[in-house]
């Protein structure tokens, strides 16, 4: 692979904690990529977008929360799997600089939930209607679980959290959190949720990574729920962003 310096990074909101930029630093120290950068591109609002375009020029970028769905109408182009979706987490500059953008979620999501998925596990709550959650719907149709999202806006899921309650734990075998409540530093934080439905039955899944072990799973933990963090989405879905902007 050729030695020129190339411009990687993340765009996103108070984004210091990122995973990302230590993942992809280790990675192009490991595979002698010494002259590759990764870049945190912490955005205060969506517009300074344009900046970055104009003062750098990016080889790859990978976008996180806030803007996974206000960065689509900067970009000239979606792939197929992230116009589905509605949301985008890796943007591609091809050969003529044009902005394309993926997903990659999804595929992480998928690769790191399957092997708990059992026949009883048919119903998925998911915490949070954002870009994040579009990608986890996408992925869960994929193995023929159906959805129901959970919002605290009752016109942008199918219900709001007060209208939780044992039956819908019941019947929802999984359950997870695709809103920042519990990320650093705010780790005290967790979904209103009535975890004394939770049983051993249940998958809960926590998309964030830091903290490792969130209030959120602390209070399944308590209900002996097999656990998930987002770590390995993580890592399966940045693999996949290296392929995309190398390919």
């Amino acid at each position: 692979m050729s030695q020129e310096k190339k411009i990687y990074g993340l765009i996103g909101k108070k984004i210091n904690y990122s995973f990302s930029k230590k993942y992809f630093t280790e990675k192009f120290l490991s595979s002698k990529l010494n002259q590759n950068i990764y870049k945190n591109f912490d955005l205060s609002d969506i517009n300074e977008f344009k900046n970055i375009i104009k003062d750098d020029i990016i080889n790859g970028l990978n976008v996180t929360i806030p803007y996974k769905e206000k960065i689509i109408p900067f970009l000239d182009k979606l792939d197929d799997e992230a116009l589905k979706i509605g949301a985008v987490n890796t943007i591609k500059f091809d050969i003529n600089n044009k902005l394309i953008g993926y997903n990659t979620d999804h595929i992480g999501f998928l690769k790191s939930i399957k092997p708990f998925i059992k026949r009883e596990h048919k119903k998925a709550m998911l915490l949070g209607s954002g870009g994040a959650s579009k990608a986890i719907i996408y992925a869960l149709k994929k193995i023929n679980i159906s959805c129901l999202v959970v919002s605290r806006n009752s016109y942008r899921g199918d219900l709001t959290y007060n209208l939780i309650d044992s039956k819908t734990m019941k019947e929802c075998q999984i359950i997870i959190n695709c809103s920042p409540l519990g990320t650093f530093p705010k780790i005290k934080e967790y979904p209103d949720l009535p975890y004394k439905y939770i049983n051993e039955k249940h998958i809960c899944y926590d998309l964030i990574y830091n903290p490792i072990e969130t209030e959120f799973l602390k209070k399944c933990k308590k209900q002996k729920a097999t656990l998930i963090n987002g770590i390995e989405m993580l890592e399966i879905q940045a693999d996949e962003s290296w392929k995309i902007w190398n390919s």
